[in-house]
């Protein structure tokens, strides 16, 4: 009896150490118009209608991200990431502290929540200095594109979508979910990776194929949701 009581004593701490294993994932985010990388200025695109535009200004909040492992659990992280095409290094997420395992999908949040939206200014990615801030009492932009074209009507040929509000019948908030093209195992020996391909054309088309001759800016709550529902789309695991 003694030696199976010291056994057990010394067989414990190892298991608690195994069920508590944890490990880092990278999650990089890699914008693209169709299959060609996006330029920032000094590239020039056409949309569905065939009209030339250039980008200027790309940039996103990504939020409440979920990793859903092989036996359908779910890990969630509450943090809040600015991704923004002119800063290189927002574009990669890490998460630390994730139970090692095997996972098959990914699930995040395009904007910001309600009660975030409703908590007045705040820090991290979340500080107005980041310039996707409207006020206290209309919150956070999820979505900036900007840009110029030819055939815009607005000034300076500008085109220039901010997308936010999470209020019906106007919400913007849209949740993408990614099924990964097989098993990834997050362990405590390495980093694991999920590359994500951002097609940013989706913004411009698919419900709703925007003309830029009509709608070359959307400022405000009534037709924020065509370009929301258009961006959700816009994900896509790149292998």
């Amino acid at each position: 009896m003694l030696i199976r009581i010291l056994i057990l004593l010394i067989l414990s701490p190892c298991a608690t150490n195994a069920q508590h294993s944890k490990g880092m994932l990278s999650i990089g985010f890699h914008h693209y118009i169709a299959d060609e990388l996006l330029k920032l200025d000094s590239a020039l695109y056409k949309n569905e209608f065939g009209q030339p535009f250039s980008i200027s200004n790309f940039k996103y909040y990504i939020s409440n991200i979920e990793l859903i492992n092989e036996d359908g659990q779910t890990i969630h992280s509450k943090d809040y990431f600015l991704i923004n095409e002119d800063e290189p290094n927002s574009k990669e997420i890490i998460l630390s502290s994730i139970p090692e395992g095997k996972y098959s999908s990914i699930r995040f949040m395009i904007g910001v929540d309600s009660l975030h939206n409703c908590s007045g200014a705040q820090s991290g990615a979340l500080d107005p200095m980041n310039a996707m801030f409207w006020t206290w009492n209309t919150g956070y932009i999820f979505m900036k594109l900007e840009g110029k074209s030819s055939v815009s009507v607005a000034t300076g040929k500008m085109i220039e979508y901010h997308i936010g509000g999470y209020k019906e019948p106007s919400n913007c908030i849209r949740t993408v979910a990614l099924k990964l093209d097989s098993l990834i195992t997050i362990t405590s020996k390495q980093t694991s990776n999920i590359r994500i391909k951002v097609n940013v054309s989706e913004v411009l088309k698919t419900p709703t194929t925007i003309d830029f001759s009509k709608l070359p800016t959307v400022n405000d709550s009534k037709n924020a949701t065509l370009i929301a529902d258009n961006y959700m789309d816009m994900f896509s695991i790149q292998k």
